[in-house]
């Protein structure tokens, strides 16, 4: 009888231990991301007021560069990418210097008009502290793993004020197509109380319930099925695009100052040629595209490549700001093509390019419903996961580890990191295909493998 019990007792006071820890990481977490939003919106809020404050880029990527090169090089880049990287690779360690490099850098770049976001930081900078509170209580490498995911979940729910997508990304994102469910409970904590730490500290966070929901009909179904495979394409295109920039930037073989500074003069020069609204976070265009105004119909296109630049040629900062800008400006461009309403699927197209480029259609659903109502949620639902399955096995965190094929004809090796993975198509065993194997067995050969053979005979 004294043993009936011992399970129970055993998985209580686990259930206890992890809401105090995962308690503790979201209010420590919500009150560096506060002072985090606070001071970004105080840097920007001096230096884009003036008519040519981009014209500072190229010495605010010298800056930020070195900066991150002297004091922590692991701030790098857009910061929820190396807080993956580092929970696969080294248990959740995280230096502590990583927390006021990532800070400083991401303020300078942004502020003067990189093209980045904010959620990467809050990533990274709760993953640092967390990591730090498992130094100081000597946790082990599992438990570290774990309250570095709470310190993803809860930077991400207080910098977007969406604490259940939140829970769910820090969870979800790490592999693709699989879910840590024995983190699931500390992440839900974490984010909430993150959240609400934020919120009671003045953190103010942007809700835009949509005022026209489509009744259901089969065609519009279809449409929403069309309107996914749209933006796994766009989410497919940034992607290559971030991608291509990393190989230009390892290709340019001068000494790295001028390299970081020719990619900011490139941003420089799109804001002169074309306008500024595609450097910085960019998010009166997300809001008036969300309004049903509307973009140009390339500025997904001038988004991605910006956002590349920023990245890949020192600046510093988020990823998933410039995916809403991308997902609700190609929203638009989808709305406008077939005579449907913008702002739906400005909505729709924020969410689904965070589903497929970041390949986390659970959280992106709930996103959905978190920011623009519950009545959206059946179509944006259907959109996110036939963006997730169109991006195909690639993504903006390389580091992500493949857990699920998207395709039963697509052969990925299952447990590799997605930056080495290479997808083969198999062939296709249709009934014709058989046949031919067969004809071809018994030395019976189609016109094409005569026509092969005629040519290797003339040769």
């Amino acid at each position: 009888m004294r043993h009936t019990f011992r399970e129970e007792s055993v998985i209580f006071y686990s259930v206890i231990k992890w809401v105090a820890i995962a308690t503790a990481i979201g209010i420590i977490v919500g009150i560096s991301t506060t002072a985090f939003l606070k001071a970004l919106a105080w840097s920007t809020g001096k230096t884009s007021g003036h008519s040519y404050y981009y014209l500072l880029i190229p010495v605010a990527f010298v800056v930020s560069t070195l900066t991150i090169r002297k004091l922590a090089p692991d701030a790098e880049g857009h910061g929820t990418e190396k807080v993956i990287e580092a929970v696969h690779k080294y248990s959740g360690r995280i230096k502590f210097m990583v927390v006021p490099v990532k800070l400083v850098a991401t303020i300078i770049t942004i502020a003067a008009g990189g093209s980045a976001g904010k959620e990467g930081p809050c990533a990274q900078i709760g993953g640092g502290l967390a990591s730090l509170i498992a130094d100081v209580f000597r946790f082990s490498d599992e438990d570290r793993k774990k309250v570095v995911i709470c310190g993803i979940s809860a930077g991400f729910a207080s910098v977007f004020g969406t604490p259940l997508s939140g829970a769910i990304f820090g969870v979800e994102v790490l592999f693709v197509g699989s879910l840590l469910y024995e983190v699931l409970l500390p992440s839900f904590i974490a984010g909430i109380t993150s959240y609400q730490v934020s919120s009671a500290l003045g953190v103010t966070y942007f809700y835009h319930p949509l005022k026209f929901v489509p009744v259901f009909s089969e065609a519009f179904f279809l449409k929403m099925l069309l309107a996914g495979v749209f933006f796994g394409l766009v989410s497919m295109v940034l992607i290559e695009l971030l991608r291509g920039g990393k190989v230009l930037f390892e290709r340019i073989k001068i000494w790295w100052p001028l390299k970081v500074a020719a990619g900011g003069l490139a941003l420089v020069a799109i804001g002169l040629l074309l306008t500024d609204k595609y450097l910085g976070l960019g998010l009166e265009t997300i809001q008036s595209c969300l309004q049903g105004v509307g973009a140009d119909w390339y500025a997904f296109l001038v988004k991605s490549v910006t956002t590349s630049l920023t990245l890949n040629f020192g600046g510093s900062g988020g990823i998933v700001t410039p995916i809403f800008f991308v997902g609700s400006t190609s929203g638009s461009l989808f709305a406008r093509l077939l005579s449907l309403d913008p702002g739906t699927f400005a909505a729709i197209g924020m969410v689904s390019l965070l589903a497929g480029a970041s390949n986390t259609p659970i959280a992106a659903s709930i996103m959905a419903v978190e920011l623009f109502g519950p009545a959206i949620a059946p179509y944006s639902t259907v959109a996110c996961v036939v963006s997730f399955l169109m991006t195909g096995h690639r993504s903006v965190y390389p580091s992500q580890i493949l857990a699920v094929r998207k395709s039963p004809r697509v052969n990925v090796e299952l447990g590799a990191v997605l930056d080495a993975v290479k997808p083969e198509v198999k062939e296709r065993h249709t009934l014709l295909t058989t046949f031919r194997r067969r004809l071809r067995a018994f030395g019976f050969n189609s016109r094409k493998d005569h026509q092969a053979r005629s040519r290797r005979g003339k040769k």
